[in-house]
């Protein structure tokens, strides 16, 4: 079977993929500013991958300062189908142990609306179908890669995305629990809303390194723990990856790849000039 072009964004501690060959560094520019580094692009036994580590190399910049935008229209920009994205999680559940794998299917959004999370706008209105905000066909393949390679891993779940970059405080963290999330983060939901108005498919596999600081038996959620359990949780995340990677195909049952087809409000004749070209990778398709 024809394979896909897979894109892995990295949150913190994984800045590459071991095992690429062929690989090269390309810069690309985006209508909307530089992306959060150079993409690396390669192949992944036989698999074209593109690779962007999501806050810079080096870990520059803040979750509220990543340029989502331009990350996601590089990716489409480099051909890129479905999007695996990996992350640093606190746990906010007793059963999901620092270690552990969870693959979420669900978002709750507590950032503070610093963050560009469409690329609709200045002239164009768009509305994509956003219940199911990550692609199931994705999701359930990185499921069952993390089983695979005998990681513990949780399928499903709700994936509490909150400002940053402080960690919560402890008020804070026993009202989320309360509302029945299961892993807190800083990053995902503006990748899964950039990715669905992209039509590209968007997976995560988020590595718990801490319980945040409701677990009054466990210490509260510091950076040197979280390095620590995210070095142990990278070489998990890569074999995943290389698994998932290695039984993707170009057939998918999703809906993900016409997210925009009934979307977009503003007639053609209506959109400014300049709009339409800055969002043409996107919407020609279907104007």
């Amino acid at each position: 079977m024809k394979q896909t072009t897979v894109g892995v964004i990295g949150g913190s501690g994984l800045y590459d993929m071991e095992g690429l060959t062929d690989v090269r560094e390309v810069a690309v520019h985006t209508p909307f500013g530089a992306p959060s580094d150079v993409f690396i692009t390669g192949m992944l036994d036989g698999v074209k991958m593109v690779f962007l580590p999501r806050h810079g190399r080096g870990h520059r910049l803040l979750p509220s300062e990543v340029p989502y935008r331009a990350n996601i229209h590089g990716m489409k920009q480099l051909g890129v189908e479905r999007i695996i994205s990996v992350s640093a999680v606190g746990s906010m559940r007793k059963e999901i142990v620092p270690g552990h794998i969870v693959i979420p299917d669900q978002f709750f959004d507590r950032t503070q609306g610093k963050r560009a999370s469409t690329f609709f706008g200045e002239g164009i209105v768009g509305h994509v179908q956003f219940a199911d905000p990550v692609c199931p066909d994705l999701s359930r393949l990185l499921a069952t890669s993390a089983r695979r390679v005998e990681a513990t891993v949780h399928e499903g779940g709700t994936y509490l995305c909150i400002e940053g970059p402080n960690f919560s405080t402890r008020a804070e963290s026993r009202i989320y629990r309360n509302w029945g999330v299961d892993i807190i983060g800083m990053t995902n939901l503006p990748e899964a809303r950039l990715a669905r108005e992209a039509e590209i498919c968007y997976g995560t596999v988020a590595l718990a390194t801490d319980y945040d600081c409701w677990h009054e038996g466990h210490d509260d959620v510091s950076v040197d723990a979280v390095i620590a359990i995210i070095q142990q949780n990278v070489t998990t995340a890569r074999r995943i990856i290389r698994e998932a990677v290695g039984s993707m195909s170009e057939d998918s049952h999703c809906a993900c790849g016409e997210a925009l087809r009934y979307a977009i409000m503003t007639s053609a004749d209506a959109i400014p000039l300049a709009t339409r070209a800055r969002l043409g990778l996107l919407i020609d398709k279907y104007l």
